[in-house]
């Protein structure tokens, strides 16, 4: 079943738990970082205030009674974990990403990370030729779950965030693409689905791009779920 009638011309990635399996990594920063000040984090703040979420809106949700010193420590300590810390790809990643830049489809990462730590991954995922745009934490005035992120990376790309497919693992970062019109792919839990995801997948293995004659090119992410899909120049001159 072809999902969208219009053709899509990016595919936007978030970073956090779609390129990278960094969740454990993230969690434990944060957990370390309680623990200097004699708190422990529940699992409700981490699904509500970390994952897919800036670090400055994490401290303040969870620190703001420290002083300002002693926030710039956990953030000085979260910056450190995550830059130094080793992920593994999502299983598949790294082969759709260059698949798609092979048929000269637009890729694009929309992060709340900073950049060192995108740089990294890129290398990780040997990427470094097949992303187009990026859009990171000190680009917007207002992170996911607000729609600002992918706002912005559409208006880079001169198209409409209507026109882009988002992949997300985060109710934040789903509830931003979602929000900025943009056809969302969950990855990893159910409950992403409330939060307006089209479907949810466990990772990128079964998501291919395919071509069908003079039909064109669908992105297929799992049996009978696929969405047209076109090279950016050529989607612009369609529209």
């Amino acid at each position: 079943m072809v999902e969208l009638t219009e053709k899509v011309g990016a595919v936007l990635f978030d970073m956090d738990g779609v390129l990278i399996d960094s969740k454990a990594v993230i969690e434990q920063g944060w957990r370390e970082a309680a623990q200097m000040y004699g708190r422990q984090i529940t699992e409700a703040e981490i699904i509500k205030h970390i994952h897919g979420q800036p670090g400055p809106h994490t401290i303040r949700a969870l620190f703001h009674d420290l002083p300002l010193s002693d926030q710039q420590k956990i953030q000085a300590h979260i910056i450190h974990v995550e830059n130094t810390a080793d992920c593994e790809p999502i299983p598949g990643v790294a082969e759709l990403i260059a698949s798609l830049s092979s048929a000269g489809i637009t890729v694009g990462i929309v992060t709340s990370g900073w950049r060192y730590k995108i740089d990294r991954v890129i290398a990780l995922l040997r990427a470094e030729s097949c992303i187009s745009v990026i859009v990171e934490r000190d680009d917007v005035a207002r992170g996911k779950p607000f729609p600002d992120p992918y706002l912005l990376a559409a208006e880079r790309l001169g198209i409409s965030p209507s026109k882009t497919v988002v992949f997300e693992d985060s109710k934040s970062g789903v509830t931003s693409a979602v929000a900025a019109g943009a056809y969302c792919v969950g990855i990893g839990e159910e409950d992403l689905m409330p939060c307006g995801a089209k479907l949810i997948i466990p990772d990128f293995r079964d998501v291919k791009l395919m071509t069908y004659g003079s039909e064109g090119s669908f992105l297929s992410f799992c049996p009978g779920r696929e969405v047209f899909i076109q090279r950016l120049s050529d989607l612009k001159g369609y529209s």
